[in-house]
């Protein structure tokens, strides 16, 4: 199974609610370099994108293991997202490039010889659209009742549905931990950073674990992703704007961002509105791989909503294969000196700017 950070917990209830034991379920390892060096052997994709690229030594990863040899690799093309903004925005489309990953990798593997056949591997390939939750049943079932025998429909619809809640008790459980920091943070007036990216950047060898370093100077990270969405929370940074007419609902982006069509960037946008009303995110880290045409034209709008509060705003915009450790250090210790002098000062604004008893403090 492909590791797809976005639905990795869908894989686990849908794969379980068809019998297949976890023990006998094989997810590909994190991109690093060695993963690359090892499986990928000639066969990448000539692509800018670097989190396409990768999925080559992804593939190569699960058909060399010998100890736990496959016999489906399983790897969708998504074409749509479960999102929190579902609902308030025109879609929540996945990035094209990345969807078409899977047939544009698949290709380097079968170049020179099948090596799918040769390992007597069966490679699988849905198109799932994650959006719309009453498609899912027949798209899966389409693409595996010829590699799971007896497989039926009503099978499916049950294995889907144990997907989709194995994922939303994950995601809830991801809430309720960012809820718990920030009332951390409200309790003992600490700042905290949220990093704004594509669900690919928790991947360590994507993203570089630069949350990672900028947690060990004593700040908290959270994830635009699983920011709480509690009603009494929304409402405290939101409720003002909604009874003025400017927007229709705390997930509402449209004042920011028309084009409300990609699932990514539009929890990006949204998360830039949390971050400039939030007091206690002093600041807001982007990351982006190289060359990516989703995110350019999100730069600009997204560093004006969050400086025009005060926060701190931090970018790296060219993330690829290379880590330049040298650099990333000079300027992680950047952020974190600016946080050291600012972040004080900063809480104490956007507290005094926001909204009077906020739910965090009477938590």
């Amino acid at each position: 199974m492909l590791n797809q950070w976005s639905t990795h917990q869908f894989w686990i209830g849908f794969l379980g609610a068809l019998g297949i034991e976890a023990r006998r379920i094989e997810f590909s390892g994190d991109t690093s370099e060695d993963q690359a060096r090892q499986f990928a052997k000639g066969r990448g994709t000539v692509d800018c994108c670097y989190p396409v690229k990768c999925v080559s030594g992804h593939y190569g990863e699960l058909l060399a293991n010998k100890k736990r040899k496959i016999d489906i690799l399983l790897s969708p093309m998504v074409y749509s997202l479960p999102s929190m903004l579902q609902g308030h925005v025109a879609a929540s489309l996945a990035c094209p490039r990345v969807m078409a990953a899977a047939e544009n990798i698949k290709a380097g593997f079968l170049k020179e010889r099948d090596s799918f056949g040769e390992l007597d591997v069966r490679y699988v390939a849905p198109l799932i659209n994650f959006d719309d939750r009453p498609l899912v049943p027949r798209q899966l079932h389409a693409a595996l009742k010829d590699v799971i025998p007896g497989l039926t429909e009503k099978e499916t619809a049950h294995a889907v549905d144990e997907g989709f809640r194995t994922l939303d008790a994950y995601t809830r459980s991801l809430r309720r931990k960012a809820r718990e920091i920030l009332e951390w943070c409200a309790r003992e007036n600490r700042s905290c950073l949220l990093v704004l990216a594509r669900p690919y950047h928790m991947d360590p060898g994507i993203g570089h674990e630069i949350e990672v370093d900028l947690q060990a100077y004593g700040y908290p990270v959270l994830w635009a992703q699983y920011l709480p969405m509690d009603d009494d929370l929304m409402q405290w940074m939101f409720g003002a704007e909604i009874a003025a007419g400017q927007i229709k609902s705390p997930f509402d982006i449209s004042d920011v961002w028309p084009s409300s069509y990609s699932a990514n960037t539009n929890e990006i946008l949204w998360g830039a509105k949390v971050a400039a009303r939030m007091p206690w995110v002093s600041c807001v880290v982007r990351l982006s791989s190289y060359e990516c045409g989703m995110d350019q034209p999100t730069y600009s709008p997204v560093q004006q909503i969050v400086e025009r509060t005060g926060t701190l705003y931090f970018s790296f915009q060219d993330l690829d294969s290379t880590k330049p450790a040298g650099s990333v250090k000079i300027r992680v210790e950047t952020i974190a000196h600016y946080l050291d002098k600012y972040a004080a000062q900063i809480v104490e604004k956007k507290k005094a700017a926001g909204a009077p008893d906020c739910p965090l403090l009477t938590a």
